[in-house]
């Protein structure tokens, strides 16, 4: 849908009234439509399994972004884990993935983004039916599916022969084996190392009711190929292998062992992390080790591996982080013993994803972070392979030239940063990590003209002008100075013409939080440790803002210029400015005091100046109206909160919230059409799309929101057509 629009008049609302106090009741439901905006990847896709014995069945795992099985009639991906609610938000980090090669319904995945005290533990995710529903077993110990190393693998197994037995190498606590489908683990005392990076059975040891006795392991802490022909029981080195870390190996179809390896820099764990060099091995059927890198070593290592099964002695490999010269693909037909590169055959389309035909102008032609590729196992000429901005796909493997699609509809991995919705111009404004963002007109197509360029940067805020919504600044990491404005809604973009903040350390300026005056005449910065500081000549000088508080995001009044709020959570108080930021006093005080790791919301309503609106763990407090602040009955906890379009026939604008409702304790996303007396429910059991950095409501589209999940990209909600609500 194409909506270019207007600016809204002032005064949507003379006033805002005080919310109404009413009986907390559970909430209704409203039925709403859920999809993601198309963008096109944007993050680590790490690995990829093939089922053995299913034509077409293919799963793909990111970093944080969830879990994915392809479609290939539609050629798109479908999302597995979009119903994981707040509390498992941690298991949208997958460390890896395993199907039952003698069940095609059943699908594992080892689930945790972090191995830290502070986060969720691990969880062994089950499903009978290919993801689309789960049993969710608990570990015990961390996963991190976000951390260094989680490139290699696979590290969970199922076994071929007796499908309740599956192995488990953890990022920090050694080797684990289930026999029960994953429900309990026990750890194998056997294995050598803390930090598996792979297992790989060998079902030549195994046989109908009989678990295979033979399996390999690699771990980082010990260096080597690590092989057991008991069960696991014990364990021995890998006489000639050399002693770098396994990343990725296969057994081909006439029992040769192939392994890629890399050699970590210091104790950082590889794939991705510093390396020192790499290689790649074969072991035949008879047990003889020998080398088959394609190149010497270099400060480089290899990872995605794979075999072409309809052909054998065909075999693919990549390097990963060979920064110098970029990655690449090489592929042998003989076993190993000569190769080709894939590059100068290979042509990748990237003209459906203006950002990244933006991207891949600055290098990177195959892709960086190459840590998995596989080759279908029923046609060899189809093959794909993940990098740290999505993947490519091709059935044209064995063809002299290689056409590569960037096969990511419905696969959408952004780490969106900030959201707006303009009162005017283009319909949403997403700034997002390591590839710039966009501002989408058409919420139906990718965002070209409006691309946050360059695509390389990662931009931590974006924001425009409500009552003059041409004005649009966004703040960049890797940006010169700090940051770019746009005069055009976001078609066209200027960089700052000086940094907000000095640099430090030798790196390039950075600009944090951002907020714009209802005009656009005041842009105010404010970067943690940093304070804040304020600029009336868009960019030509800044001020430092006197007042401002150690922790605090701006905010900007949009009925009156000039005006910017912050809340003060170390003191309990919100502060504001009359003079466009030069200068911050508290107005509002008596709220509660947050300890340093809670956090806190400020949003300004348009309805009228100083309808403020402040979200809490312990409550949603309304700061605007006759009479002190008060936190509204309704709401127990409050983690987003957004404002939107009024219902049809009420002046009030929508209030969106992602929390937790009193009474019943329902957690989820809401909607209030009477300022929070009640509230209806739009998410539903399949779609909570874990944890939600921000929200944002549409101020001309009533009922439509806009989420910003942890690594899902941006996910658009909208009432369905005769649903209530």
């Amino acid at each position: 849908m194409t909506r270019r629009r207007d600016l809204l008049r002032q005064g949507v609302a003379a006033c805002l009234a005080t919310p109404l106090i009413g009986r907390t009741q559970a909430p209704a439901a409203a039925a709403y439509d859920w999809r993601s905006l198309p963008f096109g990847g944007g993050g680590f896709v790490d690995g990829f399994v093939f089922h053995p014995r299913e034509r077409g069945l293919l799963y793909a795992r990111t970093d944080i972004g969830g879990l994915y099985r392809h479609d290939p009639s539609a050629g798109r991906w479908l999302p597995l884990l979009d119903h994981l609610g707040r509390a498992d938000a941690d298991l949208m980090g997958v460390l890896s993935i395993a199907v039952d090669p003698a069940d095609p319904d059943r699908l594992y995945a080892a689930c945790g983004l972090y191995t830290g005290r502070w986060s969720r533990t691990g969880a062994l995710l089950a499903s009978h039916d290919r993801g689309a529903r789960w049993q969710v077993h608990e570990l015990g110990i961390g996963l991190g599916g976000n951390e260094p190393g989680r490139g290699s693998g696979e590290r969970l197994q199922v076994d071929p022969w007796r499908g309740e037995r599956l192995w488990l190498g953890s990022t920090r606590d050694g080797l684990h084996r289930s026999d029960d489908h994953g429900r309990r683990f026990s750890r194998v005392a056997g294995c050598p190392g803390q930090q598996p990076t792979l297992v790989l059975l060998d079902p030549t040891s195994g046989g109908a009711g009989q678990p295979c006795r033979r399996l390999w392991v690699g771990c980082h802490d010990q260096p080597g190929l690590w092989v057991s022909s008991d069960g696991g029981d014990h364990f021995e080195r890998e006489p000639v292998a050399p002693g770098q870390v396994p990343q990725r190996a296969v057994l081909g179809p006439q029992g040769t062992l192939y392994v890629s390896f890399a050699r970590p820099r210091g104790a950082t764990l590889a794939n991705p992390g510093e390396l020192d060099g790499g290689s790649v091995w074969k072991r035949d059927s008879a047990g003889r080790w020998s080398e088959i890198s394609p190149r010497p070593a270099g400060r480089f290592g290899w990872s995605g591996l794979d075999v072409d099964r309809q052909r054998p002695g065909r075999l693919v490999v990549a390097t990963i982080e060979r920064w110098a010269e970029g990655d690449e693909l090489f592929v042998s037909d003989d076993d190993g013993v000569h190769w080709q590169p894939l590059g100068p055959r290979s042509r990748h389309d990237d003209s459906r994803h203006p950002w990244l035909a933006d991207y891949r102008r600055h290098g990177d032609r195959l892709g960086h972070w190459i840590a998995d590729l596989k080759i279908d196992p029923f046609q060899g000429d189809r093959a794909v392979y993940g990098t740290g901005y999505g993947l490519w796909m091709t059935d044209q493997l064995r063809a002299p030239r290689i056409d590569w699609r960037f096969e990511v509809d419905g696969l959408e991995e952004t780490a969106v940063l900030g959201l707006r919705s303009p009162s005017g111009g283009a319909t949403l404004l997403a700034a997002m990590g390591d590839v710039g963002g966009g501002a989408w007109e058409d919420t139906a197509r990718a965002p070209s003209a409006g691309l946050f360029q360059p695509c390389r940067e990662t931009n931590r805020a974006v924001d425009a002008a409500w009552q003059t919504p041409a004005i649009v600044v966004r703040t960049a990491d890797q940006a010169a100075t700090g940051g770019y404005w746009s005069a055009d809604g976001g078609a066209s973009w200027r960089p700052f013409p000086t940094a907000p903040f000095a640099p430090q350390g030798g790196q390039r300026p950075l600009a944090g939080e951002l907020a714009v005056s209802a005009r656009g005449g005041f842009w105010l910065c404010a970067l943690a440790g940093r304070g804040a500081v304020t600029s009336a000549d868009r960019g030509r000088r800044w001020a430092p803002c006197e007042g401002w508080p150690a922790r605090g995001a701006p905010v900007a009044e949009r009925s009156v210029e000039g005006v910017f709020y912050a809340f003060d959570p170390d003191r309990g108080q919100v502060l504001g400015s009359t003079d466009g930021g030069a200068r911050f006093t508290p107005i509002i005080t008596g709220l509660p005091v947050l300890a340093d790791w809670q956090s806190a919301q400020l949003h300004c309503s348009p309805a009228a100046p100083r309808a403020l609106w402040l979200a809490l763990p312990d409550g949603l407090w309304f700061l605007g109206g006759e009479g002190r602040p008060r936190p509204l009955p309704t709401v127990q906890a409050a983690w987003c909160i957004t404002t939107g379009a009024p219902a049809p026939g009420r002046r009030e604008p929508a209030l969106f919230l992602w929390g937790q409702l009193r009474g019943d304790g329902a957690e989820g996303l809401f909607r209030s059409d009477d300022e929070g007396r009640s509230w209806l429910r739009i998410d539903d059991p399949q779609h909570r799309y874990g944890r939600l950095l921000s929200i944002e409501g549409d101020p001309l589209q009533h009922g439509t929101v806009y989420l910003a999940p942890h690594g899902r990209g941006v996910v658009m909600g909208r009432p369905r057509t005769g649903g209530a609500g």
